[in-house]
């Protein structure tokens, strides 16, 4: 009879032990550690279209003033945080004046629900920087596309890019900077 009633309770152990390590595979994703996702996208630009005759048409050059094309307005240079991450951020004003925000030489880890910020947090070296970027205004620019490359994020129209000195790979399930970089004014 003891054997009996240890039996239910050796099953519902079991599943919570069962239904525990599911949930925290699910929530670490750890399997994402070694699996590399490279991205690697051209920076948009502006499009000529050589069908056309230049001859047949009149002379409409571009003002001055207006650039044709795309123009680095900051940039600066990936530190890690959590996580080991280098390469380069450009923000980077198109010919239509519309803005991008383009990482290149990216090399992060992978990890489970990252985003691209664009914050107003200062950048600080060592785990001082991990927790930061959430603290005042930011911008997401959506899902981190790949851990390595090069790749673009359209700036939302109404964002003032400005208004941001930083940029973050964050992590927002964890709350957590894989790496940043203080943007420099290059005008």
């Amino acid at each position: 009879m003891g054997r009996k009633r240890r039996t239910p309770l050796i099953t519902g152990v079991t599943a919570m032990v069962v239904v525990a390590l599911a949930a925290g595979l699910y929530w670490f994703q750890p399997w994402k550690l070694w699996q590399d996702e490279t991205v690697t996208e051209a920076l948009p630009g502006t499009v000529v279209d050589v069908s056309r005759n230049p001859a047949a048409e009149p002379d409409q050059s571009p003002s001055p003033s207006a650039p044709t094309e795309p123009v680095t307005v900051s940039s600066g240079e990936l530190i890690s945080h959590e996580h080991t991450t280098t390469g380069t951020v450009r923000l980077v004003r198109l010919a239509d004046g519309s803005h991008v925000i383009r990482l290149e030489r990216l090399d992060t880890s992978n990890g489970p629900d990252l985003r691209v910020w664009l914050t107003d947090a200062p950048v600080k070296e060592g785990r001082a920087g991990w927790h930061v970027f959430d603290d005042g205004a930011h911008v997401s620019l959506g899902k981190l596309k790949g851990n390595k490359g090069s790749q673009n994020y359209p700036l939302p129209d109404g964002v003032d890019p400005s208004r941001y000195t930083s940029l973050t790979i964050w992590c927002d399930r964890f709350d957590v900077s894989f790496g940043a970089a203080a943007l420099t004014d290059e005008r």
